[in-house]
């Protein structure tokens, strides 16, 4: 479940897996959160129940997480959040026990979501995370400083950059954050050891526009995303349909800590997925030759220009006559 401005906490009982369908085990998940606007909060009490799950956990009553966190000792399994992006007018308190890895700044919150965020994971939990772009390069005001000790951590799993136009009322570009408190086999799971490891997913160049201003994800762009990363950590869902990780030029990228390092710790995908190469095609026209032909279209437009506005203007001078 997601809800805004404050990301809601899905946590699972070991062993189950939520999903958006109601299924015996999301109806024994238990499902905390908590939310500052009094509408959201209602509509998210309303939806659990509609879905035949307690609604208790999202709390009596809304609050600001931030200001008053009301599940200061929760220990999650999974959580998604979706939070606002950039917020500066937040409630910020400089000695608060979230901030393990660095004060965030009054001026953007994003580092204060995902501290909160890692704060709640249990032993083995993992979260995922929508934020700006800018979330996995920014260095101001210790921003860069706050990156690197989460990275250090190992908490990062995958970073995924996400196309324009995915939602309705920005064109803005956004990312995903996947967030683990353990990359190692974890026992008689059998996961590949993705310890000191990132994945990185470029999937800007993804998706299908609906209209002039939004674009979505298609079911195969989702599964190719999803099979990738399963790939990558050895999933069953992924060893049962035979997937096997490698690294994909242009598409994603298992990065090393010391190469995270070297890039300064900026997260974004493109720095390490690498370009893909361009395909030689003998019948396509010589640059030189483009650009000359495009020259003489764009100066033949121009004069056209030039001869409609002397018109225009000889039209509006007749006005006056």
């Amino acid at each position: 479940m997601i809800t805004k401005p404050v990301p809601a906490l899905l946590c699972a009982p070991t062993g189950h897996n939520p999903t958006s369908r109601t299924t015996p085990e999301l109806a024994t998940a238990l499902v905390y959160g908590q939310e500052a606007n009094e509408r959201t909060w209602r509509l998210a009490k309303m939806n659990l129940a509609i879905h035949g799950m307690d609604p208790k956990g999202v709390g009596e009553r809304w609050a600001d997480t931030f200001a008053d966190d009301k599940l200061p000792d929760l220990k999650a399994d999974f959580v998604m959040a979706n939070p606002p992006f950039n917020m500066s007018d937040w409630a910020r308190k400089s000695d608060d026990r979230r901030w393990r890895y660095g004060v965030p700044p009054q001026s953007n919150a994003n580092y204060a979501w995902l501290q909160h965020i890692v704060s709640k994971l249990g032993d083995r939990g993992s979260a995922g995370v929508v934020l700006s772009n800018g979330s996995m390069s920014s260095k101001q005001s210790g921003e860069g400083e706050i990156r690197a000790a989460m990275i250090e951590a190992d908490l990062v799993a995958c970073m995924v950059a996400l196309p324009a136009n995915l939602f309705r009322t920005t064109a803005i570009p956004a990312c995903l954050w996947f967030l683990t408190k353990d990359k190692s086999p974890q026992g008689a799971r059998a996961l590949d050891d993705r310890r000191s490891r990132v994945l990185f997913i470029d999937a800007r160049a993804m998706g299908t526009m609906l209209d002039r201003t939004e674009r979505i994800l298609t079911e195969e762009d989702l599964e190719k995303i999803s099979d990738t990363y399963h790939a990558w950590r050895g999933t069953k869902s992924a060893k049962d349909k035979g997937l096997s990780y490698e690294n994909v030029l242009g598409f994603c990228h298992s990065a090393t800590l010391e190469e995270i390092e070297k890039h300064d710790f900026v997260l974004t995908p493109g720095r390490y997925v690498g370009a893909t190469e361009v395909k030689y095609d003998p019948d396509a026209e010589p640059v030189d030759e483009s650009i000359a032909r495009l020259t003489k279209e764009l100066f033949a437009h121009l004069d056209e220009s030039a001869r409609l506005d002397a018109v225009v203007r000889e039209q509006l001078g007749r006005i006056n006559d």
